[in-house]
């Protein structure tokens, strides 16, 4: 039987070490920009801008304005209704731009080599 050349596991000497290299640098970046992000404010707005919403980059309320305009006793639904849309949009911009920063830092890679998919964590 014929001996099969190359190295053992299929890997070049310090290949795999660079590897590792590169991917500690990557976790090193993504660790970061996300702690950067979580600092970061986005607000939306709902009702023609009688609701503000504003979250952190870690998806928390942090400041609700409400216009004297958007308070109708009779109509207290359509309040609920803004304020809802109001931080749903302040946490879509949160998690958009996260989402969108860790995938330029990964490069798109996604679900590499068993890592799962990185950017959903965010």
């Amino acid at each position: 039987m014929a001996k099969r050349g190359g190295y053992p596991g299929g890997m070049m000497p310090g290949g795999m070490n660079n590897l590792m290299k590169q991917a500690q640098r990557m976790q090193r970046q993504m660790e970061e920009k996300q702690a950067e992000l979580e600092t970061k404010e986005y607000s939306a707005t709902s009702g023609g801008g009688a609701v503000t919403a504003t979250v952190n980059g870690k998806k928390e309320l942090l400041k609700l304005e409400i216009s004297k305009d958007a308070v109708d006793p009779d109509d207290i639904e359509m309040l609920q209704d803004m304020i809802v849309a109001a931080v749903n949009e302040a946490i879509k911009g949160a998690t958009d731009e996260m989402q969108n920063t860790m995938a330029d830092l990964t490069g798109g890679l996604g679900d590499m080599a068993g890592l799962g998919n990185l950017t959903g964590l965010f």
